[in-house]
């Protein structure tokens, strides 16, 4: 455990700034619980947009959460300067920018321009181009996203050890704050998640082989559940038609108000099959254990989730993957082989091996 930094006159409260994706957000969440734990008289508030809040509540009783809707409200300079206000009215002593964009760059210039101690994220940027360069390509490990946010809180004179392994305490959330449709685990029942889409083709395991995965699992796990995790357009098509095929599976979204519902979910599932998405992240902040498919991307770019191992990464050897840090560029190829060519069979012996049969 490592001891809280004398205290000065005014009392030490840390600003954490990070927009964003709810998956990067969701990264923030092991470093900071660990700031708060190893710096129990240190006041910590992060801000964000409104659908993190459910990540950071209760989190630790030194951890505040703040809300900033930079779409409308805090929109433009502007905006940024209400905003700016509104964060120096509650006198920080430093600044963390976890996330290094124009928005956080420009508040992290307004308060250095009044004398705050500031740092900011290193994204390692050279690095990441080197492991999707089209040629000569470097593929070695880059720094993960957890330890750029530790070095930020290093800079600032707050080393932290992270030790964190889940939102909710042994045993997972309590099941009975779902629906009746999500709160009733038979004995002997295994519970399995699959997210099978992700922002991007390029990360996006096709529907039809998925689909594979799910009638193999189905066959090979008795008293199996699935729940499909995800929302939009593809998910609605998809889960609704998996869903009268399968009747194992659930789709999950319309039985549940918030992330915080989908996280004490996860926490009772025996393994999580997801894609490099946000849902990878939640499952990994419910110390759950997941199947990660890898296609345009590559774990080496650091945004493996917390606690999860190598072992279960499930991806194919390509001579142009990873393509793309963050898998929104098209396919040099045109195949999408990254995906297309990873069988069925390697997701559901890699998902077995996490299940308790």
């Amino acid at each position: 455990m490592i001891n809280a930094k004398p205290r000065g006159v005014k009392k030490e409260h840390i600003l954490v700034i990070r927009f964003s994706a709810l998956g990067d957000v969701a990264m923030v969440v092991p470093v900071v619980y660990s700031l708060a734990r190893q710096y129990p008289d240190v006041r910590i508030t992060v801000v964000s947009r409104v659908f993190a809040r459910s990540l950071f509540t209760d989190l630790a009783p030194n951890i505040s959460f703040m809300e900033a809707d930079i779409k409308h409200e805090y929109r433009g300079i502007r905006g940024l300067n209400a905003l700016y206000r509104r964060l120096a009215a509650k006198q920080f002593t430093c600044v963390a920018d976890l996330h290094g964009v124009l928005r956080s760059n420009y508040l992290r210039l307004r308060f250095n321009l009044n004398h705050y101690h500031t740092e900011h994220i290193d994204k390692h940027r050279k690095g990441r181009r080197r492991i999707t360069s089209k040629s000569n390509k470097q593929l070695t490990q880059q720094p993960t996203s957890f330890q750029n946010y530790l070095e930020v809180f290093r800079k600032l004179g707050y080393p932290v050890t992270i030790q964190f392994h889940s939102v909710f305490p042994e045993g997972g959330g309590d099941l009975s704050l779902l629906s009746e449709v999500l709160n009733n685990k038979k004995d002997g029942e295994r519970w399995i998640g699959i997210a099978p889409f992700a922002a991007h083709k390029g990360k996006t395991y096709p529907p039809h082989l998925m689909e594979r995965v799910i009638e193999q699992l189905i066959n090979r796990v008795e008293n199996i559940r699935i729940f499909f995790f995800g929302r939009g357009q593809q998910e609605e098509l998809y889960f609704t038609k998996w869903c009268d095929q399968f009747p194992q599976c659930t789709y999950v979204a319309p039985n549940v108000e918030s992330i915080q519902q989908e996280l004490i979910l996860m926490s009772h599932l025996e393994v999580m099959i997801s894609m490099d998405s946000s849902n990878m992240h939640l499952a990994s902040l419910t110390g759950t254990p997941v199947v990660s498919v890898w296609g345009a991307t590559h774990p080496y770019a650091g945004f493996m989730g917390w606690g999860q191992s190598e072992e279960n990464v499930v991806q194919i050897p390509l001579d142009c993957r990873p393509c793309s840090v963050f898998g929104q560029k098209p396919c040099m190829r045109g195949d999408y082989a990254c995906l297309n060519n990873i069988l069925p069979e390697a997701i559901v012996e890699k998902a077995l091996k996490n299940i308790a049969l």
